[in-house]
């Protein structure tokens, strides 16, 4: 069954950039298998050893969740679109480019000046 592929910025490192490619296969363990085949090192991204998805990567086939068809054992049909999703968290810790505007204790309002216009105090809440 060919299939076209989207490929996700966070894995266009394996494909050279493209953002979709085509494969044949009939279910999740032959299209992690084929695109291993046309992108070597995408499948380590994709998979566990055992072939299962990997817990972060979320696959979408014609818009649907895969876990709802059926999981590993979806059988792909002709034309299948399918989207690879990583799940993407976490943060840096607090940014360094701008100061921290904490309010001290008690503090309840600031003076605040609009632009060319007078002082105003406002409150803060």
């Amino acid at each position: 069954m060919l299939m076209r592929i989207k490929i996700p910025p966070p894995l266009r490192k394996f494909t050279g950039g493209l953002e979709t490619v085509e494969v044949s296969a009939g279910n999740l363990n032959e299209l992690f298998e084929a695109l291993e085949g046309q992108f070597s090192g995408i499948k380590e991204g994709l998979a566990n050893p055992d072939g299962t998805p990997k817990r972060f990567i979320n696959i979408y086939v014609n818009d649907e969740d895969i876990r709802f068809l059926g999981g590993a054992g979806y059988a792909f049909r002709e034309g299948d679109e399918i989207l690879l999703i990583p799940a993407i968290a976490g943060g840096s810790g607090p940014s360094t480019a701008l100061p921290s505007t904490s309010l001290r204790d008690g503090e309840r309002s600031r003076t605040v000046r609009a632009c060319g216009g007078p002082p105003a105090r406002v409150r803060l809440l």
